[in-house]
């Protein structure tokens, strides 16, 4: 099967970095499917991985944690699909990934795509979608409402990094599931009209300082005081804001890998601080590892029923070296504006 991969941790702008190959197709057993790729979306993840974990000698890593494609068989103890779904996922970190025509990934962290997007669009959701939901509900304890009925709170969540993959789908959960105010954070022109046309209450600027510009709103009247903060990037740097901002109590969720933090700081608030990685389930085989499927399924009947959107940001082209290479070099800049995906293979 056709592929990208590496052999070794190299810089985006060495043409080595990522290469295109051909490996042979995986089978699958137990409770995995086979899933015949058909759209990626590239993630952070993707070059953290890339830059920090090189393969063992004369194998090649294949990256990839976001697609969408079709049940092509299954293992033997597979009761969720069957051959012909079309589905969408983020896999697992510790196994090959999805920058390939065939992928085996387990059952219990799959969902069916949603049927009103094409491949790409619902490529741009799985490991974002689960990262938000789980930062939302699981880390910040936010209510879940029903879409559609949702009665306003007195939870003010700040969305800092709100313009990138987490925050594009992170704030319109907090939207349409919760009775939170959102206060998201962009710096460029198209990244705060993105936030805000996915719902965002407030934008500020987080090259400016967070707490005077939350502290005006407050004075004004526009928000109460934060209650909640979702840390998508710049964890270090933003920390004594949070603090300072949040009310006694509050919460942080944080999926950044910041060097170190001073988390004594929050102590005379008692607020708290959470650490979110979408791929611990998958990791350690938890024992409720399902639930991300049901959260997918969920997610997937909101996007059909128009309540969720796609963030796709950029469509890069087919599924190649020359064009992953594109993607990771953009990520790694930090402008990327909503998902990067591509589809389909020459």
């Amino acid at each position: 099967m056709k592929a990208v991969g590496y052999t070794e941790s190299l810089p985006i702008n060495n043409p080595n970095a990522l290469q295109d190959v051909e490996l042979p197709q995986p089978v699958a057993e137990g409770r995995d499917l086979l899933v015949r790729v058909r759209a990626i979306g590239v993630n952070p993840v993707d070059f953290k991985v890339r830059q920090r974990a090189a393969p063992e000698p004369g194998e090649y890593k294949v990256l990839g944690w976001d697609a969408v494609g079709e049940v092509v068989a299954t293992g033997e103890g597979v009761s969720l699909f069957k051959p012909g779904d079309q589905v969408y996922y983020a896999g697992d970190v510790t196994r090959q990934g999805s920058n390939a025509e065939f992928q085996v990934v387990d059952e219990r962290i799959v969902g069916r795509k949603p049927a009103s997007l094409n491949d790409s669009e619902a490529a741009a959701l799985p490991l974002t979608t689960i990262t938000a939901w789980e930062m939302l509900f699981d880390h910040l304890g936010l209510e879940r409402q029903t879409a559609g009925e949702i009665t306003p709170t007195n939870d003010v969540i700040l969305v800092v990094g709100a313009a990138g993959g987490v925050g594009s789908i992170l704030i319109q959960l907090a939207k349409k599931l919760t009775g939170a105010t959102v206060v998201a954070t962009a710096s460029r022109p198209e990244s705060r009209q993105w936030v805000e046309s996915l719902g965002a209450d407030h934008v500020v600027n987080h090259r400016e300082s967070l707490q005077a510009q939350i502290q005006q709103l407050v004075s004004e009247g526009k928000i109460a005081s934060i209650t909640h903060v979702a840390s998508l990037n710049a964890t270090d740097q933003y920390f004594d804001d949070y603090v300072a901002a949040l009310k006694p109590f509050g919460r942080i969720a944080m999926i950044d890998d910041p060097d170190s933090l001073d988390v004594m700081k929050i102590k005379p608030k008692s607020l708290s601080l959470h650490i979110e990685f979408m791929f611990a389930r998958s990791m350690h085989t938890a024992d409720d590892m399902q639930v991300q499927h049901d959260l997918l399924e969920t997610v997937a009947g909101l996007v059909d029923q128009g309540h969720i959107r796609t963030t796709v940001g950029k469509n890069l082209g087919v599924i190649n070296a020359d064009n992953l290479r594109a993607a990771h070099t953009e990520l790694e800049a930090g402008t990327a504006v909503g998902k990067i995906v591509l589809e389909g293979f020459e």
